[in-house]
């Protein structure tokens, strides 16, 4: 096991340089006990793992930023390395370790392990590894941070998400996936490169299964406040729904293409669930496409996580935004939510 943090001695009789270069001024307080110390930690220190732990140190989102792997070689290099930038980056202090119970005491615990399909190897069986990975990555973390919120990042995310859920005995608004938070990120990033506009400007979701399943929303899609499909009727400007599904195909296709470019996603996935911690641990209150327990929601029935837009502030999930669907939309999402619950169905738990 390898541990590091920042420390104030120096040398082999343990000088005190805290001492030495600081003189206290008088009269004065001992800090305040009230905490407004801030702890991530994540669990993988995979190519999405360091994306993420990268990208939460340049963004200045915590004050302490714990590893945790399997791999104690990697896991220490990869500690190392983000240590030695100390100089460009804000004041955080980084730790690692290959035991969970340097999480102890985070407020937002980030999973990104996760196993890899083996060629030829059936979805399900991949999925019964997962659960056993989870089985001895959240029981620990939970023990050690019984107050913390779980964001979920390993894929299948929804499905693992639930798994999460179910182990941790959390309250439901303090496990959430990643979800389509990323995938809507891709959508607005097309609808504004065709409509030449930022896509900052661009309110769009995609909702339901992280995967083939998911529901583009484009009745609610707006450019600037302008609701664009009731826009483009109103000004009987003709538009071919095969345009709109080839854009929502290109969205679901583009993980895809990134992973047989360069073998991995990374960056993008590193800055959505840096979006994510934002909103939760500086309680921005903020609305996302994440994936939260859905049951009750649209007429879905039975317990299963999927995305949807929902508020994120400190306690987690603070609501899903009650955004009108038409019927083709609810029964899209309907069906990714069955779709999801016949494969969680088979994991028994």
């Amino acid at each position: 096991m390898h541990k590091s943090a920042s420390g104030s001695t120096l040398g082999p009789g343990g000088l005190d340089l805290t001492q030495a270069f600081f003189k206290p001024i008088a009269n004065a307080a001992p800090p305040s006990t009230t905490k407004q110390h801030t702890k991530i930690s994540v669990i993988g220190v995979g190519n999405v793992g360091m994306a993420i732990a990268q990208t939460i140190l340049t963004q200045d989102l915590t004050d302490e930023l714990v590893l945790v792997d399997t791999n104690a070689d990697k896991l220490r290099g990869e500690m190392l390395d983000l240590q030695h930038a100390a100089a460009f980056l804000p004041r955080t202090k980084i730790h690692s370790s290959t035991d969970s119970s340097v999480t102890a005491g985070s407020d937002l615990c980030i999973v990104t392990a996760g196993a890899r399909q083996i060629p030829g190897e059936s979805r399900l069986n991949l999925l019964h590894r997962n659960l056993s990975l989870f089985r001895a990555i959240i029981p620990p973390l939970v023990r050690h941070s019984p107050d913390t919120t779980l964001l979920i990042v390993s894929n299948p995310v929804d499905i693992l998400t639930y798994v999460a859920w179910k182990l941790s005995g959390f309250p439901s608004n303090r496990v959430i996936g990643s979800g389509t938070n990323l995938d809507s990120s891709r959508f607005r990033f097309l609808i504004a490169d065709h409509l030449d506009v930022n896509a900052q400007d661009v309110q769009a979701y995609i909702v339901g299964e992280h995967g083939d399943s998911s529901v583009a929303l484009w009745s609610s899609i707006s450019v600037g406040g302008v609701p664009v499909l009731s826009f483009l009727d109103k000004q009987q400007i003709p538009y071919e729904k095969e345009t709109l599904e080839n854009i929502h195909k290109s969205v679901v296709d583009s993980a895809y293409e990134v992973i047989s470019l360069k073998g991995y996603t990374s960056w993008a996935i590193g800055y959505s669930v840096a979006n994510l911690a934002r909103s939760i641990l500086r309680d921005q209150r903020k609305i996302h496409p994440v994936s939260v327990l859905a049951k009750g929601f649209y007429g879905i029935d039975g317990e299963v996580f999927l995305s949807l837009p929902a508020q994120l502030g400190r306690g987690g999930i603070l609501g899903v935004t009650n955004v009108h669907l038409n019927l083709e939309e609810t029964q899209r999402l309907v069906d990714s939510a069955k779709t999801i619950l016949e494969v969680q169905t088979q994991l028994g738990i």
